[in-house]
Formats: structure tokens, C-alpha cells, sequence
């Protein structure tokens, strides 16, 4: 019986990074998916560059200065000092950054290894005097999901730090003219001998609602407040 045909290998991290902005990636991790399983050497080199290329964008973006000779632990290291992995939430949790920082750490481990095996059984990495022990495609894919994973990673966290927040929805003081109208058709609300604005409840406990309904009042004021158009002159 045949043996089942190889899957493709797809680099979903780096791809999902090339879609959000890292257009000039898309060669190197085409190149990697290709390489797997046809030059599993190549492989080892283009990981190597993926990861590098990520970094050096990020720290980029973020204004953070490194130099053409910086290898690629130094930018890395770099990258990682330069992003909040935690988020504002958890920014006093110690543990939780020291847990973190172990991780990190193992990706940095991760980061070595790629670069000892690019060195030793890379298809274009510097020459030998000898011949370089021969990879297989199983190796080989153990640096492309590694690469893979790491700058998936780091550019969703650039990202995500990156994306401006939410615009703010209206404060009761925008509806002013709507609180009035509420306020006068519906009265206080009272619950003993506490008072409370009919608009301030709404806004308080059905904000979406509020919303709706201050839209409404603002779009038939505007309608009312329309100049009717004159009729023609004879």
C-alpha cells in the first residue's frame, strides 16, 4: 500500500503577521513552506531570516534603534525588552511575570537553536571544509514551527499594543435636549425617598438603549429643524 502523500506545511503565525502588515515577508515563508520538504536545508536558513526580518520591523515601527551587524539573539533580546507582554490588567501580577519571563526565555533558547542549525546544516550559510550532516524534511520542520510560532507572537503582541482603543460612546451631558424631553415625559423615578432623572436611569441601566433613543430624538429634531423649501415664485 502507497504511503499517504505529505500534507503542505503552512506557516499560520507568519502568514497571519504578512496579512496585518509584513507584506515584505511573504517570499521568505513561501519559501519555507516549499523549502520544507523539498530543501530542508533552505529551510534552516529562511527560518533564521523570517524571524530576523520580524524583529527588525517591529523594533522599526517602535522607533527603537539596532544596527545591520545586530545578530539575531541581540534582536530578539531587543524585540522582547520593547513589547508589554502583560497586559495593563495584570502589570503588578509577579508571578505571572516571572512565568512569563521563563517562556520568553525558552523562546530565546528556541531562537540559539535555529541559528546553531542554519549554521551547521544550512543550504547557504557559509561554507565548510567538509561535507554538513543531511537533514530531513522532519528537521527541518521542527525550525520552520518554531520560526513560525515566534513571529506569530511577537507581531500579534506589536499589534494588539498598536491598535487604538475603542471610540468612547456619548456622556450623559452629550444628550442635554434628549434628557430634558425624557426628563419631562416621564417624571422622576422615585424609590423611597430617592429621587433620580428618568434619563440618568436609561443611560445608567440600558446604555445601548439610551444610545438608540437619543439618536432618534437628534435625527427628528434635525428633521424638524429643517427649512421647508420655499415655494417657487411666480
Amino acid at each position: 500500500m502507497a504511503a499517504p502523500a505529505p500534507q503542505p506545511f503552512v506557516m499560520h503565525g507568519a502568514r497571519d503577521a504578512m496579512s496585518a502588515g509584513l507584506a515584505h515577508i511573504e517570499e521568505q515563508v513561501k519559501g519555507i513552506e516549499q523549502a520544507v520538504v523539498e530543501n530542508p536545508g533552505l529551510a534552516f536558513d529562511l527560518a533564521k531570516t523570517l524571524v530576523e526580518s520580524t524583529c527588525r520591523a517591529v523594533l522599526g515601527e517602535r522607533s527603537v534603534a539596532y544596527t545591520a551587524t545586530d545578530d539575531l539573539p541581540k534582536l530578539f533580546k531587543s524585540a522582547t525588552q520593547n513589547l508589554p507582554f502583560l497586559p495593563a490588567t495584570a502589570s503588578d501580577a509577579a508571578e505571572v511575570r516571572k512565568s512569563l519571563a521563563q517562556t520568553l526565555a525558552g523562546l530565546s533558547t528556541a531562537i540559539q537553536g535555529i541559528c546553531e542549525l542554519r549554521n551547521q546544516c544550512g543550504f547557504a550559510s557559509h561554507g565548510a571544509g567538509e561535507p554538513r550532516p543531511v537533514m530531513e524534511a522532519v528537521q527541518a520542520l521542527l525550525a520552520a514551527e518554531a520560526a513560525d510560532a515566534i513571529v506569530g507572537f511577537l507581531h500579534r503582541v506589536h499589534r494588539q499594543d498598536r491598535t487604538p482603543p475603542a471610540p468612547a460612546g456619548p456622556s450623559l451631558e452629550d444628550g442635554a435636549a434628549f434628557n430634558a424631553s425624557l426628563d419631562e415625559e416621564v417624571g422622576p423615578i422615585q424609590i423611597r425617598e430617592a429621587l433620580f432623572s428618568a434619563s440618568e436611569v436609561l443611560f445608567r441601566m440600558e446604555p445601548e438603549t439610551y444610545r438608540i433613543y437619543l439618536a432618534e430624538f437628534d435625527g427628528n429634531n434635525a428633521d424638524a429643524e429643517a427649512p421647508a423649501d420655499e415655494e417657487a415664485q411666480p
